[in-house]
């Protein structure tokens, strides 16, 4: 399983229903399931993003349905990253030639 970080804006229409995102939060983290992905982690934070997750998905095609998927409600933008553990980069600096 790869990991991802996914930042989360709230849209209009998802800060104007904000009471209604802890039942979004329970209905996306079974839709992560359908789609072979995992939450690992949710925090809500200030700053430029109002919501980070660490989410483990199968591939990179998992992870695209997945942030689409959640997407599409229109509650809010997300932007996604790979994230890369430490034993990961590790190998990835020992292999630089």
């Amino acid at each position: 399983m790869a990991t991802y970080i996914v930042l989360m804006n709230y849209t209009d229409k998802g800060i104007q229903t904000v009471r209604e995102s802890p039942a979004r939060f329970t209905a996306s983290k079974e839709k992560a399931r359908s789609f072979g992905c995992e939450v690992k982690a949710f925090y809500l934070t200030t700053g430029s993003y109002d919501i980070v997750e660490v989410i483990d998905a199968p591939d990179d095609l998992s992870i695209a349905k997945l942030t689409l998927a959640v997407g599409s409600g229109g509650n809010v933008r997300t932007t996604t990253m790979r994230a890369f553990s430490e034993a990961e980069f590790k190998s990835i600096v020992q292999s630089l030639p």
